[in-house]
């Protein structure tokens, strides 16, 4: 598939709703490199690219990154030969200003979004599924002490770790502020991406295999 042919998939939806799982699900299924903003700019610094040095003077001081550093960041991921196979956006845009910033970076290169995938969920029940995370310390795998616990107690499926972790903002009360943060700021691209006909709904209450089979359908559809 010509790069400029590559699906670009923005996943939606509020904190718990498993976007970094399916994400990670697709890049399995389909071949696709997800493109998270925290791990862009890690790596950006790490490796001491212009947009990086500007992005860790930022951080360094206390600051956040503003659109322009992340979207010089994006584009120079973007120009990697492992994305031509098409890419997930996760945590990118947030918000109508920054998803029309993004427009104008893929119309450079002949690309535009191809699904942007609202996972839809209700959010009292998000506030349970989230203070229930945890991942394995080694490899990142996610769990759940209710909805995904690993076979052997104490031991990660995937690489065999015995250290799991969970992040310190992950309370009930630190939830529903983000929730309220994700309605008020994110929320809205619902409409900006219906308005250009790439909008797709899933139902992201149904177990992990339901919601990766009805995305992959849509994947499977858009990037054909």
């Amino acid at each position: 598939m010509a790069a400029s042919q590559s699906p670009v998939l923005i996943l939606l939806g509020p904190p718990g709703a498993g976007k970094g799982t399916q994400a990670r699900i697709l890049e399995e299924d389909f071949g696709l490199i997800q493109l998270s903003t925290g791990d862009l700019l890690r790596a950006a610094v790490a490796s001491g690219s212009e947009a990086g040095r500007r992005a860790k003077s930022v951080m360094d001081a206390g600051g956040l990154v503003s659109d322009e550093i992340v979207l010089a960041i994006l584009r120079d991921r973007m120009a990697a030969p492992d994305v031509a196979r098409g890419i997930i956006l996760d945590g990118f845009p947030r918000t109508d200003g920054q998803a029309s910033a993004l427009d104008v970076l893929l119309a450079e290169t002949g690309q535009r979004v191809t699904a942007a995938i609202s996972l839809e969920v209700d959010d009292e029940a998000m506030v349970g599924r989230v203070a229930g995370r945890s991942t394995c310390a080694t490899c990142g795998e996610g769990y759940h002490d209710e909805f995904k616990r690993p076979a052997v107690a104490g031991t990660c499926d995937k690489c065999g770790g015995t250290a799991f972790k969970r992040r310190a903002d992950d309370t009930a009360e630190t939830v529903r502020e983000r929730l309220k943060a994700y309605h008020a700021q994110t929320a809205p691209l619902i409409a900006y991406y219906d308005g250009k006909g790439v909008l797709e709904r899933i139902d992201a209450m149904g177990t992990i295999a339901a919601i990766r089979a009805a995305l992959g359908a849509i994947v499977g559809r858009v990037a054909a």
